[in-house]
């Protein structure tokens, strides 16, 4: 096992989730509603990235969400951070040597369709690698051909629409295409995304998608709509603006997962 797993198996002392969520911008909140938490800083785990993204916390926290036992990464590794679409592959493998079956990823994204405002929540049925990067380039194996048809799990995402629907909350279904970021997309590749059947942009989760389902764990995954994208309104876009925004569909999706949780137990 991992160093940071025989750490974490030490230090939550007997707690086992079997579901783990990673926050994007706009959930760091839901992190504070784990009761009997345990909170570890990513520079505490031994492999584990530190991240530099404004907005983004970087700390494992382990508890009870809703009475599930969950762990909650809030924050992640971008790859244009360092470069390295892998970065978040050691701390995936650590939860998959703690024994979690499903991965609930959540982002800040770029709507692309009118009916999708800032505010809003995209539920992610699948996605467009524009980025052409990948975190299994160098993988040995012969595990590194993943299969993606059906990388978003039916279970998971129908759970996902069931709890929006008691919540009372809009959860159109999309695709979500990454681009490896850090500057903001333009206008023509807002349009050609368009045409491509992408219905939202970012800069993450599909990294990460790519390494939960070469692990063998269950995937879900939804988008914080934050802006619409480059061209469509005029305005010129920023990460203030999405930090700005995150949290007003931030609130909808916790809302969403705190629900999913006791469906998937």
């Amino acid at each position: 096992m991992m160093p940071a797993t025989d750490l974490l198996v030490d230090r939550l002392n007997g707690l086992l989730p079997r579901i783990a969520i990673i926050l994007g911008s706009g959930l760091g909140g839901l992190a504070d509603e784990v009761s009997d938490a345990v909170r570890i800083p990513y520079g505490e785990l031994p492999g584990f990235p530190a991240g530099g993204v404004s907005g983004h916390a970087k700390e494992l926290v382990a508890g009870h969400l809703n009475g599930v036992p969950v762990i909650v990464l809030a924050g992640r590794v971008h790859y244009y951070e360092s470069g390295d679409a892998s970065a978040m592959r050691l701390p995936l493998t650590v939860l998959k040597e703690l024994g979690v079956q499903s991965l609930i990823l959540t982002n800040a994204a770029g709507s692309l369709r009118p009916d999708l405002p800032p505010g809003s929540v995209m539920q992610i049925t699948d996605h467009i690698n524009y980025s052409g990067l990948n975190p299994l380039i160098g993988e040995p194996s012969d595990a590194r051909f993943v299969g993606m048809t059906a990388a978003y799990d039916a279970e998971l995402a129908e759970a996902m629409r069931q709890a929006a629907e008691a919540e009372g909350i809009a959860l159109p279904k999309g695709v979500y295409m990454w681009f490896s970021g850090p500057s903001f997309e333009t206008p023509a590749e807002i349009r050609m995304a368009r045409l491509l059947g992408a219905d939202a942009v970012g800069m993450s989760t599909v990294p990460e998608v790519i390494l939960g389902r070469f692990l063998g764990l269950r995937l879900a995954a939804a988008s914080v709509i934050t802006n619409y994208g480059a061209g469509m309104t005029g305005d010129e876009l920023s990460h203030d603006e999405t930090k700005d925004m995150a949290p007003i569909g931030g609130s909808k999706l916790a809302r969403i997962l705190k629900t999913m949780l006791a469906l998937i137990t």
